[in-house]
């Protein structure tokens, strides 16, 4: 009787620790906080990506890609930003070409037109 007992308590355990070894080890928490900017314009302006803008997002300044507009959701470069009012500023070759106060929300992509 003891030793039944003894087989039922240990199968149980042995049933209970296997059960929790089946739990996933990293579970996968919210989106970060964070937003998207997309550059598109004409390929006959700024090429097929080999030119580049320089970006300035509240003072943080970056190169990026422009892409063709037929590309911009499928193969656009993104690139991440703080979320919340931003002045964002675009110069290609020496000139001021986009200037704008925008709002950007998290997970947000925004595709900016340049001329």
């Amino acid at each position: 009787m003891k030793k039944d007992l003894v087989l039922a308590l240990l199968a149980i355990t042995c049933f209970l620790v296997g059960c929790k070894t089946s739990y996933p080890v990293a579970q996968q928490t919210g989106k970060e906080d964070m937003a998207y900017l997309v550059f598109v314009g004409p390929r006959q302006t700024y090429g097929n990506g080999s030119k580049s803008v320089q970006v300035d997002v509240d003072g943080t300044k970056f190169d990026a890609k422009v892409v063709k507009p037929k590309t911009a959701n499928r193969k656009g470069t993104q690139y991440g930003v703080a979320t919340g009012n931003r002045h964002i500023t675009v110069t290609f070759e020496g000139k001021t070409i986009y200037s704008k106060q925008l709002f950007l929300s998290s997970q947000e992509t925004k595709v900016i037109n340049l001329p």
